[in-house]
């Protein structure tokens, strides 16, 4: 029998590396090390074996210039991110978030008694839930018109999201109250009560695409938790503007423990809270015509 070559044997050269790393920093952000060559061969080669291409150079050909290439990039965007999440996660900031921020945007929200969040980075939509609950237990805001808005790169995780239907594994640290109280067990899972479903919404999108991202509209505060991480510097500038941008004069940024606005941007003000550091658009900030 004469041996015919697979997708296994195609190895991904460091010009390939560069070329498709290349490529990914300039349409995710992402911020791919040398070190990554390896996971990035293993996770591509089913995609080369799926378009039936004999060499990385043709895939990056294929994602540069083929008719098909916007549903290719759907199906990089589920392959290259980062989905480890679950209900509660940083309890510390939650609680900073519930206790002292929530009331803040309450107090400066209550002209219009209307309260957008926006988690950016959502993956499969725990942390918006979380946000829902957070904001249904202050009492706050009844009578208002709430929204939490979680965006992702990953079409598969928005979908999943979607659904409002998570396994054991998201619930590793939820107080048991809090399940029995909001979340309804059936056969296929823990569903997201309704009265929290209904102002959590979701959608695909880039960070990067500016106007898309300005569909949101204006928000009180923005989730970017773990997310900014795997940015290279341009792409969190770039990711950090446009929050600024969507903020209301006032509004909270949350980024998770390990990031900051170091060497990225003087725009925000600290916000000094009993738990926790966050960001603040100044009050004063006046747009620029």
């Amino acid at each position: 029998m004469i041996y015919q070559p697979g997708a296994t044997d195609i190895l991904l050269s460091p010009e390939e590396f560069r070329l498709i790393r290349d490529a990914v920093g300039a349409r995710m952000g992402l911020a791919l090390a040398p070190s990554t060559r390896p996971s990035l061969e293993r996770r591509l080669r089913e995609r080369l074996t799926v378009l039936n291409l004999k060499t990385f150079a043709a895939y990056h050909q294929y994602l540069s210039f083929d008719a098909r290439a916007e549903e290719e990039w759907t199906e990089l965007y589920d392959l290259l991110t980062t989905t480890e999440t679950y209900l509660f996660r940083e309890e510390y900031q939650l609680r900073a978030f519930q206790d002292e921020v929530l009331p803040l945007l309450a107090e400066q929200a209550k002209p219009r008694r209307r309260l957008t969040i926006w988690s950016a980075g959502c993956s499969t939509g725990e942390e918006v839930y979380t946000i829902g609950i957070l904001i249904h237990e202050s009492g706050l805001f009844n009578g208002w018109e709430v929204r939490v808005f979680g965006s992702d790169i990953s079409k598969r995780c928005v979908d999943v999201a979607r659904q409002g239907v998570y396994g054991a594994n998201s619930f590793r640290t939820i107080p048991k109250d809090k399940r029995r109280i909001f979340f309804i067990d059936r056969p296929d899972g823990a569903h997201v009560a309704e009265r929290i479903r209904a102002m959590c919404h979701f959608g695909q999108m880039n960070l990067l695409e500016r106007e898309k991202a300005r569909l949101i509209g204006r928000v009180d505060a923005v989730f970017c938790r773990n997310v900014l991480i795997y940015f290279d510097s341009r792409a969190r500038r770039s990711t950090i503007d446009l929050f600024h941008e969507r903020l209301y004069p006032g509004g909270v940024l949350l980024l998770g423990h390990s990031e900051s606005l170091l060497n990225v941007s003087t725009a925000f003000e600290l916000l000094h809270l009993r738990e926790d550091l966050v960001y603040r658009k100044p009050r004063s900030f006046q747009a620029a015509p």
